[in-house]
């Protein structure tokens, strides 16, 4: 089993499961968070010190479901279902392990809606099922499971409830995972999932075949354009939620996009092609990022993207 899978925050839902004390199972959130999130000490610096726990509790959660649905030995869908059953007793008041300890407690302090954790479970529920998406539109559909609630969430502990917000939040989540799906064609294509949509695969001449090779051909660099640009428009329909928040999280909202559309950048940069090498943003590029990011913020310069 993984990392977030083999640690004690995963018997949530082991039939042996011990009960934890509240502040062991953040501790213990805060322990995956640093070990296996990098940028976590970043986000700790420009979260308030009263949510870095409740935050960690959340992603806890999310590197868990995802672990489960990609890693787990066995039958993922049932361990999908137990995971589900857990994230219910949570919701109750009586969560179990590290991780529903935690959660419990951040669910009840914040009154926070069920639907956008099980939506994550649905994503990996997906997972398990589809490995093609026919449309761009079924892969937005896609992210507004594995994606949208993750923000909508954030949101949701900074105080932030309304329609507009969550609706900006959308565009900018959903752009985050495209940007990581065009990023990672050659890693997914091993592991059996095509994320590019396949009409749109068609559109350009495309085949699965050639996603095979060790360069992209011609028409495969015309897709990936295609989408990059598609995707540059999302993150610009998500930009204006950065002036609707207050605070250091203006800061992290820019990070979001400016580190999603720096990937898109460096995917344009090795020409479209994805699959010669995968496109990544250097540890120079990255403390350049938030250095200017914060001040452009912070100092009112309105340089973040």
């Amino acid at each position: 089993m993984v990392d977030a899978f083999a640690c004690a925050e995963a018997s949530a839902f082991a039939e042996d499961t011990a009960s934890i004390s509240v502040p062991h199972a953040y501790a213990a959130c805060l322990r995956l968070a640093q070990e296996h999130y990098e940028n976590f000490s970043v986000l700790s610096w420009l979260t308030p010190r009263s949510l870095r726990a409740h935050r960690a509790a959340i992603y806890a959660y999310c590197r868990t479901v995802d672990d489960l649905g990609d890693e787990a030995s066995g039958d993922r869908l049932s361990h999908l279902d137990r995971f589900e059953e857990s994230l219910d007793e949570s919701m109750a008041g009586r969560g179990r392990g590290a991780v529903f300890t935690a959660l419990g407690e951040t669910i009840a302090r914040f009154d926070l809606p069920r639907e956008p954790f099980a939506r994550l479970i649905e994503a990996n529920r997906m997972d398990q099922e589809i490995s093609r998406y026919r449309t761009l539109s079924d892969l937005v559909r896609y992210c507004e499971h594995s994606a949208n609630p993750v923000g909508r969430l954030v949101l949701m502990l900074h105080g932030y409830r309304d329609a507009e917000r969550f609706a900006l939040s959308d565009f900018t989540c959903t752009a985050l995972q495209l940007a990581n799906f065009w990023q990672d064609v050659a890693r997914d294509r091993g592991a059996g999932r095509i994320y590019l949509p396949q009409e749109e695969m068609g559109d350009f001449g495309v085949t699965e075949q050639g996603l095979v090779s060790s360069e992209a051909s011609e028409q495969l660099r015309s897709l990936m354009r295609f989408l990059v640009e598609r995707t540059q428009e999302m993150f610009a329909r998500g930009q204006p939620l950065i002036g609707r928040v207050r605070g250091r999280l203006k800061v992290e909202l820019a990070l979001f996009s400016r580190g999603g559309l720096a990937v898109l950048d460096a995917i344009a940069a090795q020409g479209y092609d994805t699959l010669r090498a995968r496109p990544t943003i250097s540890p120079p590029q990255k403390r350049r990022l938030i250095l200017s990011t914060a001040s452009g913020v912070l100092f009112g310069r309105r340089a973040w993207i």
